[in-house]
């Protein structure tokens, strides 16, 4: 009888874990991202205010097919965003990335390829940190200001990462809204998910091209995303900005 207990017991308490991850992956608690950089510092996932406002982050782009129907799709609604392009990805794409930069995107630096920045060691980190630094500048006109937005490759950093980055004068960025576009291939999930955590300075992570950087599913993803929510954000009274607009009045 007791070992029944024990093992009731242990079933409850499975379920209560698979139950309260689930919830903290579909939900994202605000008070979640307000731990992290108290435990490991340096890197913005939200803004702190109650103004209504929204950043839009669109990683791992350019991409010739897929991009530009993002773009179109933004300008149809009024909407600025800000693009975390990886540079080896900017060859015969840099007119591209100009127009965007003059229709008022901004840009940010993902690396030089998609790879998981953490398993770099920190002298391949900088070395390749700096090279995306230099290709994605050379494409600014002189109106513009430097990069110095940051978002590492998978997500993961440590403190020399940081320390790397701010040595260079930019500001590492996550976010406090992933809906696993790269994960779950479902636009309607995706839309979902950001509408359902949508609050005030969030964050969106969203992505552009695809892991083998050709066949565009999760651009072409994100274009259904963008054309579902950016009525309804802005039905709620909220305001899209670029990450520069966000942290500049706040």
């Amino acid at each position: 009888m007791w070992n029944f207990q024990i093992f009731i017991l242990g079933i409850l308490l499975l379920i209560s874990y698979l139950v309260s991850s689930i919830l903290i992956v579909l939900l994202q608690p605000r008070w979640l991202f307000k731990l992290i950089p108290k435990i490991a510092p340096g890197v913005k996932y939200f803004a702190e205010t109650n103004e209504k406002i929204v950043a839009i982050t669109i990683d791992d782009g350019p991409d010739s097919i897929t991009t530009p129907t993002i773009l179109e799709t933004l300008a149809t609604h009024q909407t600025h965003a800000t693009f975390f392009l990886i540079s080896e990805r900017l060859k015969d794409n840099e007119n591209l990335v100009k127009n965007m930069i003059k229709n008022g995107h901004e840009i940010g630096n993902h690396m030089v390829k998609d790879e998981q920045s953490i398993q770099l060691s920190i002298e391949e980190f900088e070395q390749q940190f700096l090279e995306a630094d230099q290709t994605l500048n050379q494409l600014l006109d002189h109106s513009s200001s430097r990069i110095h937005w940051f978002r590492p490759g998978g997500g993961w950093y440590n403190a020399k990462m940081i320390k790397i980055v701010e040595k260079y004068n930019y500001q590492a960025v996550l976010g406090s809204i992933f809906p696993y576009d790269t994960h779950i291939p479902f636009s309607q999930f995706a839309a979902y998910q950001i509408l359902l955590n949508l609050r005030p300075g969030a964050i969106i992570v969203i992505h552009d091209s695809a892991r083998d950087g050709q066949s565009g599913e999760w651009g072409k993803r994100t274009n259904m995303t963008l054309n579902t929510i950016l009525p309804e954000i802005k039905r709620r009274g909220y305001r899209t900005v670029t990450l520069s607009e966000m942290f500049l009045n706040n």
